[in-house]
């Protein structure tokens, strides 16, 4: 896969000129817009290895692409898709996938509804993260945008009903309600993290359901809001049962199961607040996140509960026609507990609910320069430095699988990456 990525790269780098273009035609009568898109980074780090690539060795296995089509049918009816594909280290190995696919009819400015997979409607950027030349930074504040769970949380299969509703002199709310399904692919952030558990994921989704909320101000240029996202997952596979990883007595639950593995969220949700504030050149942005999840792990013998929590504070300023500054810091921690929940279940681990420990956060200040230098073409220079490398609970771009000698308390990366889009 590695000459595909350098294949991949030499073209896009040779042939820009010839990717601007928006390919539109007529059926029946209706013009059908289709776009693409591409991305190629390169990753370096001091220590710690990122996003499961070898990246204290430089790695350049971080590439992405997609094309996507829509039709106005009439006034109020459109339809369109978007096909996509990674290569992001062990994350994507260039499995195409369906990345949203729907029909939509606006009935009024207040109400519509729309159908199919659907991007899920989650704070300020989760509906836009498939296109990267609309953000300033190579990657999103990954406290509250993290890579790693991508396919999971930018589409779900299902509904929406959303509007825009004025309010005499104290601006508008944009709304949004869906009910859905999730699915996450085998290739993405958590199939890999239970992997260092020894547990294959052959399947893992559920309903999810919630709503979006966004007000612009009066006050010109600032925009606040909040989203809340309820789950109800369920995952089964196989597992070899990583003693040094598991908590359960591997020999005993083999023994039950014959190798078949199945989880399940009791409660699992999702809460964000978010602002945003733009003054000419200046955009100013900041999002809250929290994740609770009360699962049930080993076919149920095992309990963990999980209190997720991130947050960013970012600042972008363009100071010319093709440059851009920007800069954010970035805090992630996560405190859990787990033990055994059957009729004599073991007794409970020690709770981990240090967030001073490196193991349970990750603090990341981040500086980009961004280099515009065409409509359609982008190079982003930006640098990590990083205090932390998370947890085993949620996917937060630290591998065991990737960091088999352990890991250092603080990562210095350095990530460039040029994106297209015609």
């Amino acid at each position: 896969m590695q000459v595909k990525t350098i294949v991949l790269a030499a073209v896009l780098s040779v042939g820009p000129s010839l990717l601007h273009a928006q390919f539109d035609f007529r059926v029946d009568n209706r013009d059908v817009q289709v776009h693409s898109f591409a991305s190629q980074g390169f990753m370096y780090s001091n220590d710690n290895n990122y996003m499961t690539m070898p990246t204290s060795q430089g790695s350049f296995a971080m590439t992405d692409g997609g094309v996507n089509a829509s039709v106005q049918l009439t006034d109020k009816f459109r339809v369109g898709a978007q096909e996509y594909l990674r290569d992001f280290g062990r994350m994507g190995e260039w499995h195409p996938q369906l990345d949203w696919g729907f029909a939509d009819y606006r009935f009024r400015d207040w109400f519509g509804v729309r159908g199919g997979k659907v991007k899920t409607e989650l704070g300020l950027f989760n509906n836009t993260q498939d296109n990267d030349s609309l953000h300033t930074f190579a990657l999103l504040p990954q406290s509250v945008y993290p890579t790693d769970l991508r396919d999971a949380t930018i589409a779900h299969i299902g509904g929406d009903a959303y509007g825009n509703i004025p309010i005499k002199h104290l601006g508008s709310l944009s709304y949004t309600v869906f009910v859905g399904d999730r699915r996450d692919s085998k290739f993405g952030g958590y199939s890999l993290m239970v992997q260092d558990r020894g547990i294959t994921i052959s399947n893992y989704g559920g309903l999810q359901y919630g709503g979006d909320l966004k007000w612009t101000t009066p006050l010109k240029g600032l925009l606040v809001g909040g989203s809340h996202l309820s789950e109800v997952v369920t995952g089964t596979g196989k597992t070899t049962c990583n003693q040094a990883k598991a908590s359960v007595n591997c020999a005993m639950w083999t023994a039950m199961t014959n190798g078949n593995y199945e989880e399940y969220s009791k409660k699992a949700y999702s809460n964000y607040f978010f602002g945003e504030y733009t003054l000419g050149n200046l955009r100013v942005d900041s999002e809250y996140r929290r994740y609770w999840r009360d699962q049930a792990v080993w076919n149920g013998l095992w309990a963990v509960w999980s209190d997720t929590r991130g947050y960013y504070a970012s600042a972008a300023y363009r100071i010319s026609k093709r440059f851009e500054l920007g800069g954010y810091y970035s805090r992630f921690t996560c405190k859990w507990v787990s033990g055994g929940i059957g009729p004599n279940g073991p007794a409970t681990k020690p709770p981990s609910l240090d967030t001073s420990l490196p193991g349970n956060h990750i603090y990341d200040k981040v500086a980009t320069l961004r280099f515009d230098i065409a409509k359609f073409w982008n190079i982003k220079v930006e640098g990590h430095f990083m205090d932390g490398y998370g947890t085993n609970q949620s996917p937060d771009g630290f591998y065991d699988t990737t960091n088999t000698q352990g890991y250092k308390p603080k990562t210095n990366l350095l990530l460039v990456r040029t994106g297209w889009s015609f």
